[in-house]
């Protein structure tokens, strides 16, 4: 029984001790989670394009590399570039697909002034075609000037930037010319002879293109200014179509034709979740790194167009791939350390210089209570040195048997038990040191006596 008390006894210090360290901490704990990022959604969105296009297709490969990591990519179609930013800017959109250029700004300016949405790099080249029909040859475009041309439909990717390529070849954009007419509608406009042209921007095995290759009587502008166009348009590249690669046997294209190229961005919205952005460029990388038609392998995903500034995360990312926790962990295993981390990493800092101190503070916290018997036991001794009273001896007696009182019932651990003896021997030797005053203040009322 003396045993188990004994225990309570030491642990109460302890918690006594301890109480002051767990606020602290609690404290710390509470400051730290303020920068603890929450956790990321389940279900993000995607706005792509037409459901026949390329766009979507990427989409759709993404949505199955995301689910596998326990994420819901939602996939919607749309008109095209502009309103997919018009989605994102209205948080209708996580994610979206842009066509490079469409929204260039002059250089500097997006430094200055970011705006709300951040790009993942591009993904994929997507070959600007322009078709023409009949003689002569052409392979610039103000040679298409006042002929009737297809630039897409109001609001598309496609006519932003036909628009500024005609611009800069002197064909004003509000040329009545310049019709309204995209896709296979164009495809087929152009067959019937009812324009003389028209931009398609898409991939070489897209539907549109192919039919459009092989038709008898259409041909392919092949730019040979392509150079020139790389230095006033930076977001475009320039790409080369083999000679007979379309068909060998009629030898389609008849020569090589120099294309130029934008490309397929992946943009998002500034707050999307940091783990998000990181597991939609590991899918970029797995779904477009592979070689193509045009592109090497490991070519993209790349930051290509500058029209929106590069995200944080995917700039970290192109300089050092996915982030090490998630190279080797689960995604959701990966995403918990990293916040719990963020927390725990102050507190083990706050923590250790608390800890090294504890034992310190268990033992002062113990002897503290000894030391006030000592105190008053100090105050006595000198009071009886300085002023010895006879007629006060009673009074001293009496206030060393509080001080061994107060001694005998305090409650210690036991690993302090050796204090609390060495104690009751100190004022055994102020006791005896009283008896001793007294004995001899005895002796010389004696001798006063006899004599």
């Amino acid at each position: 029984m003396e045993r188990l008390r004994a225990r309570l006894i030491a642990l109460r210090f302890m918690l006594a001790t301890a109480w002051p360290i767990i606020l602290v901490t609690a404290v710390g704990l509470v400051i730290a989670y303020q920068f603890v990022a929450p956790e990321p959604p389940r279900r993000i969105t995607i706005s792509t394009g037409s459901e026949a296009g390329a766009y979507h297709a990427y989409a759709q490969r993404y949505a199955a590399v995301l689910a596998s990591k326990g994420i819901t990519l939602e996939v919607m179609s749309s008109a095209g570039s502009y309103e997919n930013v018009r989605r994102l800017e209205n948080g209708e959109a996580d994610v979206a697909f842009v066509q490079g250029g469409v929204f260039a700004r002059p250089a500097g300016e997006d430094d200055d002034d970011p705006g709300p949405l951040r790009s993942l790099g591009s993904v994929a080249y997507e070959p600007v075609w322009v078709f023409y029909r009949g003689e002569p040859r052409v392979d610039k475009l103000h040679h298409l000037n006042g002929r009737r041309i297809a630039v897409g439909e109001d609001g598309s990717g496609i006519r932003g930037l036909a628009l500024q390529l005609l611009a800069a070849n002197d064909i004003k954009p509000d040329s009545p010319n310049l019709l309204p007419l995209a896709g296979l509608g164009a495809a087929e406009a152009l067959q019937r002879e009812e324009i003389d042209a028209a931009f398609i921007v898409a991939a070489q095995e897209a539907p549109v293109v192919q039919v459009m290759l092989r038709s008898p009587g259409l041909r392919v502008v092949s730019f040979s200014q392509a150079d020139a166009y790389l230095r006033l348009f930076p977001f475009l590249a320039k790409i080369v179509l083999p000679r007979g690669v379309v068909n060998l046997v009629r030898d389609l294209p008849p020569r090589d034709t120099v294309l130029l190229a934008t490309t397929a961005n992946v943009i998002v919205r500034e707050d999307l979740h940091p783990a998000l952005v990181s597991l939609l460029l590991q899918a970029m990388t797995e779904v477009n790194g592979k070689g193509g038609f045009f592109q090497r392998a490991g070519e993209f995903p790349a930051y290509r167009d500058r029209s929106f500034a590069l995200s944080p995360e995917a700039e970290r990312y192109y300089k050092s791939g996915p982030p090490f926790l998630q190279r080797y962990l689960p995604f959701w295993v990966a995403v918990l350390v990293e916040r719990l981390f963020v927390m725990i990493l102050p507190l083990v800092m706050l923590l250790l210089p608390l800890l090294k101190f504890a034992p310190s503070i268990y033992s002062w916290r113990v002897r503290s209570r000894i030391i006030r018997c000592y105190g008053d036991l100090k105050v006595l001794e000198s009071d009886l040195r300085r002023h010895d009273d006879p007629a006060r001896h009673d009074e001293y007696a009496r206030k060393l048997r509080a001080i061994e009182d107060t001694a005998s019932t305090l409650k210690i651990p036991l690993a302090f038990s050796d204090l609390l003896y060495t104690l009751r021997e100190h004022i055994n030797l102020v006791r005896d040191e009283l008896r001793n005053l007294g004995a001899r203040n005895d002796k010389n009322e004696n001798g006063d006596d006899k004599k």
